[in-house]
């Protein structure tokens, strides 16, 4: 049977000798003699392969050889592509590689740490010398050491109350400034987590606030929905007093051999809002850990169930008019209703504290809307503009709308009018020749004051900056955001040492700062010896330097004039406080540009719902 010739014609093989013959059977000798030798062994060749695929068939394949790694037994064709992959591969990356390493190094200079940044590390290590209890071994505070361990020994506390912070130069916790100076610091992380975290210091910052809110917990039955009783704070003097306490001994709180009582409030709205809106703030700081979290939250709303008794009305200091209340007495609770209300919302979600928050009584008893000068000044008693920026926040970003848009659009106007007062050409407080708007009046320690108030004017910026907004009325003038931002930083500024004294009033910031800080810690020779409640007056008296530098303190401050005597006895100048040096880091991270600029704007929100208008009720009906 003849095949098909795919080139033309048809053929047949002959087995013989593999000749060419025609259909016909006759040999054609014709087309074979114009074929030269080679072309007549290749075709040749090419009929025996033909034979061999298509009629005799599969050729018998070579046999593939292997090499024997002795764990691996490979190919020859697969050893060759590893190898050449290998060759390749190194000339394409690693040659390069080695090539650029031996380069001469041009390294981009890291970045520059701004002034506020610098002081901002400082600031926080004034909490870690604030601390009592027994302290952790990462404290970083060579002369302090395990104090107050026999604290609340006198309540049924069990364990006692050790822990928490000393509040300034002397040896006594008092908790309505240290709750406040916790939220304080809450409020910053929340709002600036990222610059935090940039500049190495969120951990801290959380550490020093749990320290604060771990032992707030301790201070009432946290496990309870209802309480009847606070423990206000430990330690303290009576005035007229010359028993051994802390005022008349001047002793390292190391060395603390002296009664320390216990006081106890049965009533007291202001510190119970106040330790409300710290375990509030603080429980969205530590949002992740869902059940410290959740145990801070709990806390917060039985605080604030105590806070709004009807029966336990009346100020936490009016039942200790010597021990409290030359010091850190309270003029007013509606402030702390609305500051709690607030950071309970946030904290929760829940509607009803924002709508106890934004219930036209609250102002009204709070007198936030009638523009006093001093209810523009934050403070550890003065919750109201700090509050109503909060809430100014909400409608900034959220905007809730009706019923809650009335009273916050008023927050808002009045949060603005704050922000006016703060600025030189409106007159509204007076300033020194030197730049510093004296905000206590011509009082003791304004550079508290002032911290606090920078920390409110930046942040109000930086609200106004996320929310798209450029400024702001101040009656008909137009005020540019930039030149509130200015006003924060002038401040900041003044405080680190852009003054007539050319001083830093910021321990270890700087080259001159105060070397006579009173307080009995930095004073007193950490030399293993012990002084006695008498003994540590040497160290009172001395006019040498103290022996330790409380780094980050920010003290008290110059008077109306940019005076300052560096003086241990004169404790308005050289004493710091807690609440001083919370407003200290708060405008000091909120300042800083070394880690970014701007806020977080969402995290606050986390726990709040959506919040859609409600329709409004409709109008009464029409009578002619």
């Amino acid at each position: 049977m003849h095949t098909g010739n795919n080139w033309g014609g048809s053929f047949e093989i002959n087995h013989g000798e593999g000749e060419l013959v025609t259909t016909s059977g006759e040999y054609d000798r014709s087309r074979t003699s114009e074929w030269d030798g080679a072309a007549l062994y290749h075709h040749h060749q090419h009929l025996d392969e033909t034979q061999q695929s298509w009629l005799l068939g599969p050729q018998e394949k070579k046999k593939t050889k292997y090499v024997d790694f002795g764990c691996i037994v490979i190919s020859h064709k697969a050893l060759k592509w590893i190898l050449g992959s290998i060759v390749l591969a190194f000339c394409v990356i690693g040659l390069p590689i080695i090539i650029a390493n031996s380069l001469p190094k041009h390294k981009s200079p890291p970045i520059t740490p701004d002034n506020y940044s610098v002081a901002l590390h400082k600031a926080l290590l004034f909490f870690n010398a604030q601390k009592s209890g027994k302290l952790p071994k990462n404290n970083g505070i060579p002369w302090r050491g395990d104090s107050g361990l026999n604290d609340g020994n006198d309540t049924d506390v069990k364990g006692g109350l050790a822990g928490g912070y000393y509040d300034a130069g002397d040896n006594i916790k008092f908790h309505f400034p240290m709750s406040y100076s916790m939220t304080l610091l809450s409020w910053s992380v929340i709002e600036y987590p990222d610059k935090y975290k940039n500049i190495n210091e969120y951990n801290h910052a959380r550490d020093l606030i749990k320290w604060g809110t771990d032992y707030l917990l301790l201070t009432f039955n946290s496990s309870a929905t209802k309480i009847n009783k606070i423990y206000c704070q430990v330690g303290g003097h009576q005035n007229g007093s010359q028993a051994p306490d802390d005022h008349n001994c001047w002793q390292k709180p190391e060395e603390i051999d002296y009664p320390r009582p216990t006081l106890t409030c049965q009533s007291g709205p202001d510190l119970a809002g106040e330790m409300a809106a710290a375990l509030a703030a603080a429980s969205i700081v530590f949002r992740d850990d869902n059940v410290y979290s959740t145990k801070l939250i709990k806390g917060a709303q039985t605080l604030f169930a105590f806070a709004r008794d009807n029966g336990k009305r009346m100020a936490y200091s009016r039942p200790y008019p010597a021990d409290i209340a030359p010091y850190y007495n309270s003029t007013g609770y509606y402030d702390e209703y609305m500051w709690g209300a607030a950071w309970l919302f946030y904290a929760t979600g829940n509607n009803s504290y924002l709508s106890l928050a934004t219930n036209p009584g609250i102002p009204k008893n709070a007198k936030a809307f009638y523009m006093i000068p001093d209810l523009s000044v934050p403070s550890w008693n003065n919750k109201l503009p700090s509050a109503m920026l909060l809430l100014t926040r909400l409608r900034l970003f959220l905007n809730p709308g009706y019923p809650y848009e009335d009273m916050l659009q008023m927050y808002h106007n009045v949060t603005g009018l704050n922000m006016c007062s703060y600025l030189h050409n409106f007159h509204v407080f007076n300033w020194t020749n030197g730049g510093l708007i004296m905000l206590s009046r011509g009082g003791p320690q304004d550079l508290q004051y002032v911290a606090n108030a920078a920390f409110l004017a930046s942040l109000f910026v930086d609200y106004l900056n996320a929310s798209g907004v450029p400024g702001w009325y101040c009656g008909n003038n137009y005020i540019s955001s930039d030149i509130l931002r200015s006003f924060a930083t002038s401040q900041m500024d003044y405080i680190l040492g852009n003054n007539p004294m050319n001083m830093s009033y910021v321990v270890g910031y700087g080259n001159k700062f105060p070397r006579h800080v009173h307080h009995r810690g930095a004073s007193t020779p950490n030399d293993h010896k012990f002084y006695s409640c008498q003994g540590g007056w040497k160290w009172f008296n001395t006019n040498n330097a103290n022996p330790n530098n409380i780094t980050g303190a920010m003290v008290g401050g110059p008077d109306q004039f940019d005076k300052f005597s560096d003086l241990r006895n004169l404790y308005n100048n050289t004493e710091p406080t807690m609440a001083g040096n919370a407003g200290l880091v708060a405008a000091l991270v909120s300042l800083t540009t070394t880690a970014g600029n701007g806020i977080d704007k969402n995290t606050i929100f986390t726990a709040v719902p959506p919040l859609y208008p409600q329709t409004p009720p409709s109008p009464p009906p029409w009578k002619p």
